[in-house]
């Protein structure tokens, strides 16, 4: 990046430098100064539900394993033999007491504990030459969790998860808290995408903007009972805390009709009204929003939409969240989640879970049309015009930085935060802003962790 203040400035200002969406430098950076210091989401504690029970995820090139201990404590390990570095876990799922390290057979229990040395005291002279005492798989310099939703930061630093996440938590409940015991997530479905990372999110972010026109076919084969894409300009755009999202705008009716208007059955709908507060209740039932699409920055996603699944007009709510893990400038390794209430009916899962698969699984109608899209972004990105290029998203603001639409009041819109109606690139920016925010601050230098060494006698 040969003018980083300048890169930056541009950023801040809406007017996008295209390189960034495909350049080897800003990717090494976003390696060390974003991945290197926020919280990234590594798994959900329904995915690991008994002692033993275990998830191997990564933090870029970092892996971990997720796992819950036999006293039911959540831990981050990471990957690695304290001995000669290989993966200690190679399989991605599954349930144990201890890992056994492929190479020289070291063994740990599940809480990280290193508790066998093949030959120790033949090797090492036994606890005199290397103690075992205290040593452990190391564990993630920071862990945090929110509403079972599993959380690492490599910064050992970082600000509290729920300060990470500020008002952005309000909206979080409405995809992951629709009832007292939380949701269950099936998957993650993965693929990869020769798209930058940084596209996928800040699409789900705000952009109702493509709706018309990137999916308007998914609208005409009459998959939802809208019958114009356009009618995404009548919801609202938000931002609170580190996320933002976007809303539809419901019919007029009560709080139980809007909420059966999108597919969800009574005795659900019961369950939401007693797990949300009259904040989050108002939102729906008052201000007449349903949350939609929506990301947390960095990189973490959700959906929310309601197609039909059957031939008839009635609808069915689904709801995924997805990661996206950055593999290189140009290569994006997508997760994606089906999440739903632990309490459903399970009629109620099935069919939802055939609405996301429809949508939004790997080849669902929605990942086709947007692939290509970003796909194209990143390809484009690469040359060198792309360098003379400064990309307009500026949409919802005047040339003096005037917003074109103003704020609704709490009166029209109940959440926290900004909320706007229509169209705009307000989130866009905020989730650029924090980036920039990130690549113009260096990381402190991580300290060093040591096994103990081998006592060396004469």
């Amino acid at each position: 990046m040969t003018d980083r203040n300048g890169v930056l400035a541009d950023v801040r200002r809406g007017m996008i430098p295209a390189h960034i969406y495909n350049d080897t430098e800003i990717f090494e950076l976003e390696r060390e100064r974003v991945f290197g210091r926020t919280w990234v989401f590594v798994a959900h504690e329904s995915e690991i539900p008994a002692p033993g029970d275990y998830v191997v995820r990564r933090v870029l090139d970092d892996s971990f394993i997720v796992v819950r201990d036999e006293h039911g404590e959540v831990r981050a390990l990471f990957n690695m033999c304290l001995h000669r570095g290989m993966q200690v876990c190679r399989a991605e799922v599954g349930n144990a007491s201890h890992f056994r390290c492929p190479y020289h057979g070291w063994s740990y229990r599940n809480d990280g504990r290193l508790v066998g040395l093949p030959f120790h005291r033949d090797a090492y002279g036994g606890e005199a030459g290397f103690p075992r005492a205290g040593q452990t798989l190391l564990p993630a310099p920071a862990l945090g969790i929110h509403n079972g939703m599993v959380f690492v930061s490599l910064d050992p630093d970082a600000p509290p998860l729920r300060e990470h996440l500020g008002d952005f938590a309000f909206y979080l409940d409405y995809y992951t808290r629709q009832s007292g015991s939380g949701i269950e997530l099936r998957g993650p479905q993965r693929w990869r995408i020769k798209a930058n990372w940084k596209i996928g999110a800040e699409n789900f972010a705000g952009d109702m903007y493509h709706t018309p026109h990137t999916h308007a076919s998914v609208v005409e084969i009459g998959l939802f009972r809208e019958p114009k894409a356009e009618k995404r300009k009548d919801g609202a755009i938000y931002w609170a805390g580190s996320g933002g999202g976007t809303t539809y705008k419901l019919p007029p009716g009560t709080l139980e009709e809007r909420l059966r208007y999108v597919g969800y059955p009574d005795l659900m709908i019961e369950r939401m009204k007693a797990a949300w507060s009259p904040e989050q209740l108002a939102v729906i039932g008052e201000s007449g929003f349903m949350i939609s699409a929506a990301s947390v920055f960095p990189n973490l996603s959700f959906v929310h939409n309601w197609p039909r699944v059957a031939d008839s007009d009635d609808v069915l709510p689904f709801i995924s969240l997805r990661q996206w893990q950055p593999v290189s400038a140009d290569e994006t390794e997508v997760l994606s989640w089906f999440a739903v209430d632990k309490e459903a009916p399970e009629e109620f899962k099935r069919l939802s879970y055939k609405a996301y698969l429809m949508c939004f699984g790997s080849s669902g109608m929605f990942e086709q049309d947007d692939v290509e899209n970003w796909v194209s972004l990143t390809s484009t990105a690469a040359g060198s015009m792309a360098r003379r290029l400064r990309l307009n998203s500026r949409m919802g603001l005047l040339a003096d930085d005037t917003p074109v639409v103003a704020p609704l009041p709490r009166t029209q819109f109940a959440g926290p935060g900004v909320a706007r109606v229509g169209y705009g690139e307000h989130n866009q920016r905020e989730l650029l802003r924090r980036w920039a925010d990130c690549l113009e601050t260096p990381v402190g230098a991580a300290r060093p962790v040591e096994v103990a060494a081998q006592v060396v006698r004469p």
